[in-house]
């Protein structure tokens, strides 16, 4: 069976504006200087508490920025989350045509599946994995180790690809031999995603590229 994992943020999901503006907020209300809108972009997708240490938050400010961040995004993530145009269509065409699609993604797993089930996306998903801090799942690596575990993958065996829109998804799905599709319409900055097996310009070219045959015969090869 092909499965594909799928990003959630950037490749899903137009979540940016809801995560900038909630997370601006955090910041505010525990008193860390609150960065520029640009670099606050750059937190879309990675776990925040990588990227936050990563700009001089220190360890205690970073846990305090999460727990208002929790307190205000949670509640409203579920229904106010933008869908891009064309996902859900595109994703039951693929469900249709037999591959199995699957959540792999960096933000915590009951607000992704929270997320999931609130915009119907749910419907097409065999599993939702995300991260998961009191097991110590944080990082896309680790988050896709455990889907290739809930799923039963072996990658050298079964042909399977991850999707996604940040260097986080190229390097997490990398590291278990993975290949991984780029998708041009997420928070990439330019020239992040050279590491990915190619980078498509709109959903409809991920479409045809899933349809096909040759990136699921070269993921089995490659691994």
């Amino acid at each position: 069976m092909r499965t594909a994992l799928l990003d959630l943020d950037g490749t899903l999901a137009d979540s940016a504006a809801l995560i900038v503006e909630h997370l601006a907020k955090a910041m505010a209300t525990v008193g860390v200087p609150v960065p520029e809108p640009a670099v606050l972009q750059t937190f879309v997708g990675p776990p925040f508490e990588t990227a936050l240490p990563a700009i001089g938050v220190s360890a205690e400010q970073t846990r305090a920025v999460i727990h208002a961040y929790r307190e205000s995004y949670d509640p409203v993530a579920a229904h106010a989350t933008p869908i891009y145009p064309g996902v859900p269509e595109t994703l039951q065409r693929l469900q249709d045509a037999g591959l199995r699609l699957a959540i792999a993604t960096s933000k915590p797993e009951f607000l992704a599946r929270s997320i999931t089930a609130g915009t119907g996306l749910d419907r097409f998903l065999t599993e939702v994995v995300g991260a998961d801090d009191t097991v110590g799942r944080i990082g896309k690596d680790k988050v896709v180790a455990e889907a290739l575990r809930r799923l039963r993958i072996d990658p050298g065996r079964d042909p399977v690809i991850m999707v996604g829109d940040r260097h986080h998804d190229v390097d997490g799905a990398a590291a278990h031999g993975v290949r991984c599709i780029g998708v041009a319409w997420g928070y990439a900055a330019p020239g992040e995603l050279a590491g990915a097996e190619l980078v498509v310009p709109d959903i409809a070219e991920l479409e045809r590229v899933l349809l096909g045959d040759d990136i699921w015969e070269a993921s089995v090869t490659a691994a």
